[in-house]
């Protein structure tokens, strides 16, 4: 993808330009642990449609995020990971993570994934 000079005014904006959007977030942070299959996403974020998370995912590829591998298969699977460049984004996403946990912790709200905070808990 090409970027103008004039396209960023702030770090936070290319940032959020970069996953900002419902679930890339949530796809970049299901993807930290393994590569996954477009079915295997499509289970763990089953409130975005197969259209709304096509288009994230080749967002996220697009930006150079992710890497999209189609396997030769019958019928053909597609398996999504995170490139060098997607893999700089964990402290970003765990910040995020961790201070999520803080907020639902402040409304007695029992987190479903886990944290890094969680974690330490335990």
């Amino acid at each position: 993808m090409e970027y103008t000079k004039d396209q960023f005014h702030c770090p936070v904006e290319a940032t959020l330009f970069l996953i900002g959007g419902k679930y890339k977030p949530l796809i970049l942070w299901y993807l930290i642990e393994k590569p996954l299959h477009y079915m295997e996403l499509q289970r763990m974020i089953p409130q975005a449609t197969p259209k709304m998370l096509s288009q994230q995912l080749h967002a996220l590829e697009e930006c150079g995020l992710l890497h999209r591998e189609v396997l030769p298969a019958k019928p053909p699977r597609t398996l999504y990971s995170l490139t060098p460049f997607g893999r700089s984004i964990i402290p970003v996403l765990d910040a995020m993570c961790n201070w999520g946990a803080d907020f639902m912790e402040q409304i007695n709200i029992q987190p479903f994934c886990r944290s890094k905070k969680s974690e330490k808990k335990s």
